[in-house]
């Protein structure tokens, strides 16, 4: 059993390799279930890709079922592979990687447009109000730039390209504008606001593909050990 899940689990992986469209049109007709397994082997920036290929409609079982992914067993896993082989066998084939859970989740839908997204949770909430408040509160938004020290935004500010900030401000609240401007020189504050200024009208598809740039860029920081995106007294503690 041991090495059929391997071998299961290397032609589920091949997905890896599979362009985005064309794996949508592929799984599309699939069952919610097998739909959240493929997206679990896949890396969330392709996932979120895949997710967006689908009809709306089809959009949020999956999400649901893939937060839920630890009910998944092997012998689904296996069952599914088997299935889907012969249609995957010319999709190449790449290393196994563990899938996060509810944070894997929370950080597909932190890269889908907001709109979407927000479908996404509001649907998913209608069935499992528990389930959606686990995944938002697993969520980091631009706004919850609002949580990071000063010394963190600094990290931040000085990473991220000042045309990409000024678009991403044009949408953000007026508390975290005067957040990151006291994070700021004065002088930088001022050249900052000028560029706000020459944008001119902006898209809000622009400053959502901003916003979640920037927020790219402070989980990047994170990662480094650099800031902590998770707000004072919501750490966990292990006994």
């Amino acid at each position: 059993m041991a090495q059929a899940a391997e071998v299961s689990g290397s032609k589920l992986d091949s997905l890896q390799k599979a362009d985005p469209q064309q794996l949508a049109k592929f799984i599309e007709g699939e069952h919610p279930q097998t739909i959240a397994l493929i997206l679990a082997h896949l890396e969330s920036k392709q996932a979120s890709t895949v997710l967006m290929k689908l009809p709306a409609e089809l959009r949020a079982e999956p999400i649901k079922r893939l937060a839920q992914l630890r009910q998944f067993s092997p012998e689904m896993a296996q069952r599914v592979a088997l299935v889907l082989h012969k249609r995957m066998e010319a999709l190449g084939e790449q290393s196994r990687r563990a899938y996060a859970g509810l944070r894997g989740v929370a950080d597909l839908i932190n890269r889908l447009d907001v709109a979407v997204g927000k479908t996404i949770l509001e649907s998913i909430e209608g069935e499992d109000p528990k389930l959606a408040l686990s995944i938002r509160n697993l969520m980091f938004t631009f706004e919850d730039l609002l949580t990071v020290p000063e010394a963190g935004i600094r990290d931040l500010l000085g990473q991220m390209d000042k045309k990409t900030l000024a678009t991403a401000l044009r949408g953000a609240s007026e508390e975290l504008k005067n957040y990151i401007f006291k994070s700021m020189s004065s002088r930088a504050v001022e050249m900052l606001k000028e560029d706000m200024e020459v944008l001119g009208p902006v898209k809000s598809r622009e400053v959502n593909k901003a916003q979640l740039e920037a927020v790219a860029v402070a989980r990047k920081l994170e990662a480094e050990g650099k800031l902590s995106l998770t707000p004072e007294g919501e750490d966990e503690f292990v006994s």
